[in-house]
């Protein structure tokens, strides 16, 4: 009796398996655990079976979009309150359509590094949250060969039309906290930004300047400063505005809620008073913000909403339904305790 023909792929199979092993020196039962996503290898070890099976011809069947039922959110780094805001909104919307969700830490703010997506591509999710990055053209087919939608929140640069994204109107943002402390008399006003090749401190930066326009001022060149959103960057910018007492600016806008933290304690060291004798703002509003001391004046950019709105376009998409491109959701100035109208200098 002829052989059947399943039982022919599969002798076919499992001797290419075999010839795997031999060739990488490992089992076939490892090689079958790197071809099945496994997560029990070692990482060298899979990298060397995954090229091998790469050069052979094998793929790792597709699964279903009907049975992926996780999301994957992707970090540069996950070690501050803006990434746990971010995370309550996406579990929060994940929860909903009974869907668990992991974190990758990988790569910088620009691009995640390439080992990220063979393993994501082995853990195939539902789709992919980035935060800043962006993905290469190679990336975007790998990801639409596995039908897995991505978005990305606060992309880095200026995203094509087809890439999903959600993000805050910075602009507005911008606006709405340098008209706040222009209202108070402030026009020396020190600014700490983010990495200048992201949209949004660019679009923070652009608003910050429309609004100092109206009033007929420009940006001071010594007054700006580059920050990493990071509360050291906060601290050490914020030493370097603040230490001369014939230079100082009255106010500070700090393009993120952390890096006004770091001004808050360079203030402390110099023996200024917040808002007395310096006004801070922040950007953000993460949920410690209003118990500082002072309560931080910050614009509110809607970080769990924008996660759950990002989570919900990837279930959308991944269901074939219609999704908004990009959305971008408001901003809005939380005015507290830490600005006030500034100290009459001694020698007006």
């Amino acid at each position: 009796m002829a052989e059947s023909p399943r039982k022919r792929n599969n002798a076919a199979g499992t001797a290419k398996l075999a010839d795997i092993a031999r060739q990488t020196g490992v089992s076939v039962a490892t090689v079958s655990k790197v071809l099945n996503g496994r997560t029990d290898v070692a990482s060298k070890t899979r990298k060397t079976v995954q090229e091998a099976l790469r050069q052979a011809g094998y793929t790792k069947r597709i699964a279903t979009v009907r049975n992926r039922r996780m999301v994957e959110v992707v970090f540069q780094y996950f070690d501050s309150l803006w990434g746990f805001e971010i995370m309550q909104g996406v579990l929060a919307e994940a929860r909903e359509h009974g869907l668990s969700v992991i974190t990758t830490e990988s790569g910088d703010r620009r691009h995640p590094d390439s080992a990220w997506l063979d393993e994501m591509l082995h853990r195939q999710p539902l789709g992919v949250i980035l935060m800043f990055a962006n993905v290469t053209d190679a990336e975007k087919r790998k990801l639409e060969r596995y039908r897995i939608p991505y978005v990305t929140i606060d992309p880095s640069g200026d995203p094509s039309p087809d890439t999903l994204s959600v993000l805050a109107d910075n602009w507005t943002g911008g606006v709405l906290a340098t008209r706040h402390l222009l209202s108070l008399g402030h026009t020396r006003i020190g600014v700490i930004t983010g990495p200048d090749e992201m949209m949004c401190s660019k679009a923070r930066f652009d608003g910050f300047a429309s609004a100092l326009s109206e009033r007929g001022l420009t940006p001071d060149p010594d007054l700006v400063r580059e920050g990493n959103f990071q509360t050291s960057d906060g601290y050490r910018h914020g030493l370097s505005l603040l230490k001369d007492p014939r230079k100082r600016p009255t106010a500070i806008f700090a393009f993120s809620d952390l890096e006004a933290m770091g001004v808050y304690e360079a203030a402390r060291q110099l023996r200024l008073r917040i808002p007395e004798d310096l006004s801070v703002i922040g950007f953000d509003d993460v949920s410690t913000s209003a118990f500082l001391g002072p309560a931080l004046t910050t614009v509110r950019q809607p970080l769990q909403d924008m996660a759950r709105a990002a989570t919900s376009m990837i279930i959308d998409r991944s269901n074939n339904k219609a999704v908004s491109n990009p959305l971008i959701l408001p901003t809005t100035l939380m005015v507290r305790d830490s600005t006030c109208p500034p100290a009459r200098r001694s020698d007006d």
